[in-house]
């Protein structure tokens, strides 16, 4: 063959993409919520039902998992459904994921469970057991449509500015007095309904979540509530307000968690 012919061939395979090349990361895509219609007829759909239910009352359904007042959509609210309020939508495709505050690679079991001795204070459920196939099959419906890998927008909870000033848990226990005492309680151990079962959660005490939660960092705290609260009136509060409430919430006592000593083994433990 000619010089000539092996040179174009070269430039055809070498502008040919490689089996082997790295994909770029798929962008993010709309949140969507499937329509409820749409859960799936047979042991399937009862199984994502199933997780809903787990999901929406947490502490009912796993009382011996759940250590304090707290259910799954506390946190997650609308059962995993709102955007900037750590949706589930999506997240069947992007585990396995590195964790920071591990130091490993998790599963999204290993996240769920992460959730049950931290945020709810409690014990992890089995990673084979009927409760974390049903919270498995409801995050798989809930992800329908999104492509693997992609993550959602709105994933996670909104990213926030560094506060102009140092954050005044003062001030912000004035302004939880004024907007949010009258939901969560004055004392801050949420509100209970007439069966005893909680209708707003605790914020602080022992039926919180523990120091080694998500939320029990201001920057997490501060960005929930900048976004989303009060209930019904999220974005109402201005970024300074929010860190001052965070600083305020925060800093009230709560359950110590055990392991958190242990946290980011490689680095990377974020300021606030």
């Amino acid at each position: 063959m000619k010089r000539g012919a092996w040179i174009g061939i070269l430039l055809m395979v070498g502008l040919m993409p490689s089996a082997h090349a790295a994909d770029p990361a798929p962008r993010a895509v709309p949140l969507v919520v499937p329509a409820p219609q749409t859960m799936p007829d047979g042991p399937l759909g009862e199984a994502v039902r199933q997780g809903l239910s787990i999901v929406n009352a947490t502490k009912a359904a796993l009382p011996d998992n759940v250590g304090n007042a707290l259910n799954c959509a506390s946190c997650h609210l609308n059962g995993g459904t709102v955007a900037n309020a750590a949706p589930f939508v999506g997240l069947w495709g992007v585990f396995p994921e590195y964790f920071a505050r591990s130091g490993r690679v998790e599963t999204l079991a290993d996240r769920i469970n992460d959730c049950f001795a931290r945020s709810m204070n409690g014990q992890p459920i089995a990673v084979d057991g009927d409760p974390m196939r049903a919270i498995l099959a409801y995050i798989a419906w809930l992800s329908t449509g999104v492509p693997t890998g992609a993550g959602v927008e709105g994933r996670g909870f909104a990213a926030i500015a560094a506060p102009a000033r140092a954050p005044d848990a003062g001030r912000g226990a004035q302004l939880y007095a004024q907007r949010c005492a009258s939901c969560h309680g004055q004392d801050g151990a949420g509100l209970k309904a007439a069966d005893g079962s909680y209708v707003m959660p605790p914020l602080w005490g022992p039926q919180s979540f523990s120091d080694g939660a998500g939320m029990a960092r201001a920057s997490v705290a501060a960005a929930f509530v900048r976004t989303k609260m009060p209930l019904g009136r999220g974005g109402s509060l201005d970024e300074q307000d929010a860190w001052d409430l965070a600083a305020f919430m925060t800093g009230a006592p709560r359950p110590a968690f055990a392991g958190g000593a242990k946290d980011y083994p490689k680095g990377g433990r974020p300021a606030r």
